[in-house]
């Protein structure tokens, strides 16, 4: 349960990080995290406030480096190759960032154009035939000539999502997907992000402050507290893991304790 690793056993693993540390100035964040992404699953990380969440995700994408430990996507450790190397596992990700990231000067269609535009030599044909395909995944068909500005807080995270999928990666990453949007956009949202991950066969790596509602398209849980992984399981093993502070956390949550924009 509290062992990340365990779930290697099981099923093919896509990311397995090990002793992961990193310290900014005299602030240890990362406090040997060790934690193990099944493929073509949904883990979904959790936890209180300054716990160190967006900064481990930072990581797995490789915009940040970490002082020490592994990182291991696809048997390649991220944190020893060249910057050659680090690019070509760079086309293995989606990312999805809690602001979704658009131009606002761009319409969706070029929003979402943009990554086949800029690191791809397909054609105009094959651009504008993707992105439309892309789009109608998201529920976005006909709105390829709206301005972020003219969509709801709800399709515009739909647009980024667009974005994160073109290029067709096997890991989506998400930092907090549904930040601003209300219960029910929430949890159109959330049932997206399950229907992407199964269509496209992802492993999902996903940074959310919704709980417990996000557990419903979790297949683990990882808690993090203090910049380790406290609780790692199955959503069923993490609800009966009986962990004091899990469980403070998760009421605390419940009872808005603590702020539902927190960064982490």
């Amino acid at each position: 349960m509290t062992n990340a690793t365990s779930a290697g056993k099981a099923s093919p693993i896509s990311i397995s990080i090990r002793d992961l540390r990193r310290s900014f100035g005299h602030q240890e964040v990362l406090r040997g995290v060790n934690i193990d992404f099944p493929r073509g699953k949904v883990t979904t990380i959790v936890g209180p406030s300054g716990c160190g969440k967006t900064v481990f995700l930072k990581h797995l994408n490789t915009l940040l480096r970490p002082d020490s430990g592994k990182i291991v996507i696809d048997g390649i450790d991220v944190t020893s190759v060249s910057r050659g190397g680090l690019d070509a596992v760079r086309e293995k990700f989606g990312m999805l960032f809690q602001a979704g990231a658009l131009f606002d000067s761009m319409p969706v269609f070029d929003n979402v154009a943009f990554p086949l535009v800029e690191k791809t030599r397909l054609s105009r044909d094959e651009i504008a035939s993707r992105v439309r395909e892309t789009l109608a995944a998201v529920g976005l068909e006909g709105m390829d000539d709206k301005y972020p500005s003219e969509l709801s807080g709800g399709m515009q995270k739909r647009a980024a999502l667009a974005r994160a999928l073109i290029r067709r990666p096997s890991i989506l990453m998400l930092d907090e997907p549904t930040t601003g949007l209300d219960p029910s956009r929430t949890r159109a949202i959330h049932a997206l992000v399950r229907q992407t991950q199964q269509r496209f066969g992802l492993t999902a790596a996903l940074v959310s402050h919704d709980v417990p509602a996000v557990f419903e398209i979790s297949d683990h849980v990882a808690f993090m507290h203090e910049g380790k992984i406290r609780v790692y399981g199955t959503v069923a093993e993490v609800t009966s893991a009986h962990d004091e502070l899990f469980e403070r956390f998760l009421a605390g949550k419940a009872s808005g304790e603590e702020s539902p924009a927190a960064a982490g």
